[in-house]
Protein backbone atom coordinates (compact mmCIF):
# COMPACT_ATOMS: atom_id res chain seq x y z
CA UNK A 1 0.00 0.00 0.00
CA UNK A 2 1.25 3.34 -1.52
CA UNK A 3 1.63 6.45 1.65
CA UNK A 4 -0.52 9.28 1.22
CA UNK A 5 1.11 12.56 -0.42
CA UNK A 6 2.00 14.95 2.08
CA UNK A 7 0.39 18.14 2.01
CA UNK A 8 2.55 20.31 3.61
CA UNK A 9 5.62 20.25 0.65
CA UNK A 10 2.20 21.17 -1.64
CA UNK A 11 2.67 24.59 0.01
CA UNK A 12 6.14 25.17 -0.64
CA UNK A 13 7.86 27.54 -3.20
CA UNK A 14 11.04 26.97 -3.74
CA UNK A 15 12.64 27.37 -6.90
CA UNK A 16 9.78 29.73 -8.09
CA UNK A 17 10.03 32.94 -9.34
CA UNK A 18 7.48 35.55 -8.48
CA UNK A 19 6.34 39.03 -9.95
CA UNK A 20 4.32 41.23 -7.45
CA UNK A 21 3.10 44.54 -8.62
CA UNK A 22 2.06 47.38 -6.56
CA UNK A 23 3.85 45.55 -3.62
CA UNK A 24 5.75 48.80 -1.94
CA UNK A 25 3.20 48.31 1.05
CA UNK A 26 -0.02 47.22 1.97
CA UNK A 27 -1.56 43.93 0.50
CA UNK A 28 1.07 43.47 -2.30
CA UNK A 29 3.67 44.05 0.01
CA UNK A 30 2.24 41.21 2.56
CA UNK A 31 2.21 38.80 -0.22
CA UNK A 32 5.47 39.22 -1.50
CA UNK A 33 6.64 38.35 1.59
CA UNK A 34 4.36 35.51 2.08
CA UNK A 35 5.75 34.00 -1.09
CA UNK A 36 9.42 35.14 -0.31
CA UNK A 37 8.49 32.94 3.59
CA UNK A 38 7.33 30.08 1.82
CA UNK A 39 10.41 29.80 -0.43
CA UNK A 40 9.99 32.06 -3.40
CA UNK A 41 12.20 34.26 -5.13
CA UNK A 42 10.02 37.68 -5.30
CA UNK A 43 10.63 40.50 -7.50
CA UNK A 44 8.95 43.50 -6.07
CA UNK A 45 7.21 46.38 -8.07
CA UNK A 46 5.60 49.73 -7.87
CA UNK A 47 6.50 52.88 -9.57
CA UNK A 48 9.20 54.41 -7.08
CA UNK A 49 12.37 52.56 -7.40
CA UNK A 50 13.35 54.11 -3.85
CA UNK A 51 10.22 52.35 -2.39
CA UNK A 52 10.77 49.00 -4.44
CA UNK A 53 14.43 48.84 -2.67
CA UNK A 54 13.31 49.08 0.43
CA UNK A 55 10.96 46.63 0.82
CA UNK A 56 13.79 44.57 -1.08
CA UNK A 57 16.29 45.48 1.30
CA UNK A 58 14.11 44.67 4.12
CA UNK A 59 13.19 41.38 2.62
CA UNK A 60 16.93 40.43 2.21
CA UNK A 61 17.70 41.69 5.80
CA UNK A 62 15.21 39.05 6.92
CA UNK A 63 16.76 36.06 4.57
CA UNK A 64 14.64 36.24 1.95
CA UNK A 65 15.10 36.92 -2.06
CA UNK A 66 13.85 39.45 -3.31
CA UNK A 67 14.48 42.39 -5.86
CA UNK A 68 12.60 45.19 -6.53
CA UNK A 69 12.05 47.03 -9.86
CA UNK A 70 9.69 49.90 -10.91
CA UNK A 71 7.39 50.01 -13.21
CA UNK A 72 4.18 52.11 -13.86
CA UNK A 73 1.14 49.83 -14.71
CA UNK A 74 -0.14 52.37 -16.58
CA UNK A 75 2.26 52.23 -19.34
CA UNK A 76 2.19 49.23 -21.58
CA UNK A 77 6.24 49.14 -22.29
CA UNK A 78 7.14 49.79 -18.30
CA UNK A 79 4.64 46.50 -17.79
CA UNK A 80 5.96 44.66 -20.16
CA UNK A 81 9.74 45.71 -19.10
CA UNK A 82 8.90 44.46 -15.43
CA UNK A 83 8.84 40.88 -16.80
CA UNK A 84 11.43 41.26 -19.06
CA UNK A 85 13.68 42.26 -16.21
CA UNK A 86 12.37 39.57 -13.87
CA UNK A 87 13.08 36.73 -16.24
CA UNK A 88 16.71 38.68 -16.80
CA UNK A 89 17.30 38.35 -13.08
CA UNK A 90 16.20 34.99 -12.08
CA UNK A 91 16.01 32.96 -15.29
CA UNK A 92 12.55 32.40 -15.55
CA UNK A 93 8.58 33.21 -13.87
CA UNK A 94 6.43 30.84 -12.55
CA UNK A 95 3.96 33.33 -10.47
CA UNK A 96 2.68 36.67 -11.42
CA UNK A 97 0.63 39.02 -8.55
CA UNK A 98 -1.24 41.47 -10.56
CA UNK A 99 -1.96 43.61 -7.40
CA UNK A 100 -0.71 47.35 -8.51
CA UNK A 101 -4.45 49.22 -8.64
CA UNK A 102 -5.83 53.33 -8.72
CA UNK A 103 -9.18 55.18 -7.82
CA UNK A 104 -7.85 59.12 -8.07
CA UNK A 105 -11.69 59.89 -7.48
CA UNK A 106 -13.82 58.97 -5.15
CA UNK A 107 -17.83 60.08 -4.78
CA UNK A 108 -20.46 59.73 -7.79
CA UNK A 109 -19.99 58.17 -10.72
CA UNK A 110 -20.40 61.33 -12.60
CA UNK A 111 -17.63 62.93 -11.32
CA UNK A 112 -15.06 60.61 -13.40
CA UNK A 113 -13.87 62.79 -16.03
CA UNK A 114 -12.14 60.86 -18.93
CA UNK A 115 -8.82 61.34 -17.79
CA UNK A 116 -9.64 59.33 -14.50
CA UNK A 117 -11.62 57.12 -16.09
CA UNK A 118 -8.42 56.39 -18.73
CA UNK A 119 -6.32 56.54 -15.53
CA UNK A 120 -8.26 53.55 -13.78
CA UNK A 121 -8.93 51.29 -16.70
CA UNK A 122 -4.87 51.46 -17.97
CA UNK A 123 -3.96 50.87 -14.63
CA UNK A 124 -6.25 48.22 -13.12
CA UNK A 125 -7.14 46.29 -16.08
CA UNK A 126 -4.73 47.01 -19.18
CA UNK A 127 -1.36 47.09 -17.90
CA UNK A 128 -2.22 43.62 -16.05
CA UNK A 129 -4.01 42.25 -19.46
CA UNK A 130 -1.14 43.31 -21.31
CA UNK A 131 1.99 42.01 -18.69
CA UNK A 132 0.09 38.90 -18.54
CA UNK A 133 -0.04 37.88 -22.07
CA UNK A 134 4.32 38.62 -22.40
CA UNK A 135 4.25 36.54 -18.68
CA UNK A 136 2.25 33.60 -21.05
CA UNK A 137 5.00 31.78 -22.69
CA UNK A 138 7.21 31.88 -20.15
CA UNK A 139 5.02 29.97 -17.71
CA UNK A 140 3.94 27.66 -20.50
CA UNK A 141 8.18 27.07 -21.22
CA UNK A 142 8.01 25.92 -17.37
CA UNK A 143 5.38 23.53 -17.47
CA UNK A 144 2.76 25.86 -15.69
CA UNK A 145 2.10 28.95 -13.33
CA UNK A 146 -0.19 30.67 -11.36
CA UNK A 147 -1.38 34.44 -12.09
CA UNK A 148 -3.49 35.55 -9.19
CA UNK A 149 -5.13 39.26 -9.95
CA UNK A 150 -6.52 41.34 -6.97
CA UNK A 151 -9.87 42.32 -7.25
CA UNK A 152 -12.27 43.74 -4.86
CA UNK A 153 -15.51 42.53 -3.32
CA UNK A 154 -16.62 46.06 -6.01
CA UNK A 155 -16.04 43.66 -8.95
CA UNK A 156 -19.01 41.82 -7.62
CA UNK A 157 -21.47 44.09 -6.75
CA UNK A 158 -20.31 48.11 -7.31
CA UNK A 159 -19.84 50.01 -3.94
CA UNK A 160 -20.46 53.60 -3.60
CA UNK A 161 -17.98 56.31 -4.36
CA UNK A 162 -16.13 54.02 -6.35
CA UNK A 163 -17.79 53.43 -9.24
CA UNK A 164 -15.46 52.83 -12.13
CA UNK A 165 -13.27 51.06 -9.78
CA UNK A 166 -15.61 48.59 -9.54
CA UNK A 167 -16.21 48.50 -13.03
CA UNK A 168 -12.53 48.10 -13.85
CA UNK A 169 -12.48 44.84 -11.00
CA UNK A 170 -15.61 43.62 -12.66
CA UNK A 171 -13.40 43.06 -15.11
CA UNK A 172 -10.98 41.96 -14.18
CA UNK A 173 -13.00 39.27 -13.03
CA UNK A 174 -13.95 38.38 -16.47
CA UNK A 175 -10.52 38.71 -17.66
CA UNK A 176 -9.50 35.89 -15.09
CA UNK A 177 -11.98 33.70 -15.98
CA UNK A 178 -11.24 33.98 -19.82
CA UNK A 179 -7.63 33.50 -19.12
CA UNK A 180 -8.10 30.56 -16.98
CA UNK A 181 -9.98 28.92 -19.80
CA UNK A 182 -8.05 29.64 -22.61
CA UNK A 183 -4.67 28.91 -20.58
CA UNK A 184 -5.61 25.73 -18.42
CA UNK A 185 -4.44 23.51 -21.12
CA UNK A 186 -1.02 24.99 -20.62
CA UNK A 187 -1.61 24.08 -16.62
CA UNK A 188 -1.55 27.78 -15.97
CA UNK A 189 -3.96 28.97 -13.86
CA UNK A 190 -5.67 32.12 -13.01
CA UNK A 191 -7.66 33.02 -10.22
CA UNK A 192 -8.92 36.36 -8.62
CA UNK A 193 -8.77 37.53 -4.74
CA UNK A 194 -11.79 40.07 -3.95
CA UNK A 195 -10.67 42.01 -0.74
CA UNK A 196 -13.69 43.63 0.86
CA UNK A 197 -12.64 45.98 3.65
CA UNK A 198 -8.91 46.00 4.15
CA UNK A 199 -7.15 48.61 6.22
CA UNK A 200 -4.51 49.51 3.98
CA UNK A 201 -3.51 53.19 3.27
CA UNK A 202 -5.36 52.63 -0.74
CA UNK A 203 -8.44 52.09 1.22
CA UNK A 204 -8.13 55.05 4.03
CA UNK A 205 -11.12 56.79 2.49
CA UNK A 206 -13.22 53.81 3.63
CA UNK A 207 -12.13 52.72 6.74
CA UNK A 208 -10.85 56.71 8.08
CA UNK A 209 -14.61 57.39 8.04
CA UNK A 210 -16.02 57.35 11.20
CA UNK A 211 -19.93 56.80 9.66
CA UNK A 212 -18.41 54.62 6.41
CA UNK A 213 -16.39 52.43 8.84
CA UNK A 214 -19.88 51.25 10.80
CA UNK A 215 -21.75 51.07 8.16
CA UNK A 216 -19.44 48.18 6.82
CA UNK A 217 -18.66 47.02 10.24
CA UNK A 218 -22.61 46.57 10.52
CA UNK A 219 -22.68 44.06 7.51
CA UNK A 220 -19.50 41.91 8.17
CA UNK A 221 -20.59 39.21 10.40
CA UNK A 222 -16.89 38.78 11.56
CA UNK A 223 -16.80 42.73 13.07
CA UNK A 224 -13.81 43.90 12.00
CA UNK A 225 -11.63 45.03 8.83
CA UNK A 226 -9.26 42.58 7.23
CA UNK A 227 -5.70 42.94 7.07
CA UNK A 228 -2.96 42.96 4.35
CA UNK A 229 -1.79 39.25 5.81
CA UNK A 230 -5.62 38.08 5.66
CA UNK A 231 -5.28 38.46 1.65
CA UNK A 232 -1.50 36.99 2.07
CA UNK A 233 -2.64 33.28 2.88
CA UNK A 234 -4.99 32.89 0.51
CA UNK A 235 -2.35 34.34 -1.98
CA UNK A 236 0.45 32.10 -0.83
CA UNK A 237 -2.25 29.12 -0.86
CA UNK A 238 -3.27 30.18 -4.70
CA UNK A 239 -0.01 30.55 -5.52
CA UNK A 240 1.36 27.02 -4.54
CA UNK A 241 0.64 23.78 -5.97
CA UNK A 242 -1.86 22.76 -2.75
CA UNK A 243 -4.21 25.01 -5.22
CA UNK A 244 -3.05 22.75 -8.30
CA UNK A 245 -6.85 22.00 -8.71
CA UNK A 246 -7.74 25.62 -8.26
CA UNK A 247 -8.19 27.96 -11.60
CA UNK A 248 -10.83 30.35 -12.09
CA UNK A 249 -12.20 30.98 -9.56
CA UNK A 250 -13.31 34.65 -8.08
CA UNK A 251 -12.59 34.58 -3.81
CA UNK A 252 -14.31 36.63 -1.77
CA UNK A 253 -12.24 37.53 1.36
CA UNK A 254 -14.12 39.98 3.10
CA UNK A 255 -15.02 38.74 6.58
CA UNK A 256 -18.47 37.65 5.26
CA UNK A 257 -19.72 40.90 4.17
CA UNK A 258 -21.08 39.51 0.34
CA UNK A 259 -23.06 36.79 2.88
CA UNK A 260 -25.56 39.24 4.18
Amino acid sequence: MSSPQRIQPLFQLDGKVALITGASKGIGEAIARGLAEFGAKVVVSSRKQQAVDAVADTFKADGLDATGFAANMGNVEQALSLVEKTVASYGGLDIVINNAATNPVFGPIQNTDERAFDKIIDVNLKGPFEMCKKAYPILKQRGGGSIINISSIGGVTPEAGIGIYSVSKAAINSLTQAMAQDWGVDNIRVNAICPGLIKTKFSEALWNNEAILNRFLQRIPLRRAGTANDIAGLAVFLASDAAAYCTGGVYMLDGGYSAT
